[in-house]
């Protein structure tokens, strides 16, 4: 069902056998680390990406285990370079064809990095609270269908905000409507273009996304946390 799938490598652990081995008298018995499984979706460059694997590097509490992209985009050849597996999706709005990757990855959480489609209602369903995305505004302002990128600090400055950021929420059936988990600002400056505003709110997110997922490992599911 994938245009491309490049591993998906597995760390199954058999628990039965685990539990089941003989011990020896007066041994405790130590369970391996379960390290959260990551997979990010998303349809650009990749840059929160990178920022979470540096984030995620070496650590134990959880990894990148695959990317997933709607288009062939340069998150893939990124991905790449990390020797993360990727999955170029035929159609993003199969629910099979998504749900079948997140489960022969055994994802624990999906992260939305920049992705631009809808989730497919049956996968919000199935991983109902393990879908999380960063939005490059303090919602629930300036969110909503076709809210992205440039759009969004274009949308900023017209409004007249004074202060922006990002957000990182649980994603449901509705572009930018699930809880939220946390929110990073920044100022709006008198003189600010939506790019210059874009790089502020981009450096945000670079350290917001990391927190949120961390969180998330810590808890075993995404929560809400403080962020400064």
């Amino acid at each position: 069902m994938f245009h491309e799938r490049n591993g998906l490598p597995g760390e199954i652990v058999d628990l039965n056998q685990l539990q089941t081995a003989p011990q020896s008298v007066g041994r405790p018995v130590i369970l391996p680390a379960v390290t959260y499984r990551v997979v990010v979706a998303a349809s650009g460059r990749g840059s929160n990406l990178l920022a979470l694997g540096d984030a995620l590097a070496g650590s134990h509490e959880a990894k990148i285990v695959a990317v997933l992209s709607d288009r062939d985009a340069l998150v893939l050849e990124a991905a790449r370079r990390r020797q993360w597996p990727t999955v170029r999706l035929l159609n993003p709005a199969d629910p099979l064809e998504m749900a079948t990757a997140l489960r022969a990855c055994r994802a624990d959480l999906l992260v939305l990095a920049g992705y631009l489609r809808l989730i497919p209602g049956e996968v919000v369903a199935e991983w109902r609270g393990r879908i999380i995305n960063i939005h490059p505004a303090l919602l629930p302002r300036h969110g909503g269908a076709g809210m992205y990128g440039r759009r969004v600090h274009a949308a900023v400055l017209a409004a007249g905000d004074r202060v922006s950021g990002a957000t990182v929420h649980l994603v449901d059936e509705a572009f930018d409507r699930g809880e939220i988990l946390a929110q990073g600002t920044v100022p709006v400056l008198p003189a600010d273009s939506p790019d210059d505003l874009a790089a502020r709110v981009l450096d945000v997110e670079h350290r917001l996304l990391p927190a949120a997922v961390l969180a998330a490992a810590k808890h075993g599911s995404p929560v809400a946390f403080t962020f400064d």
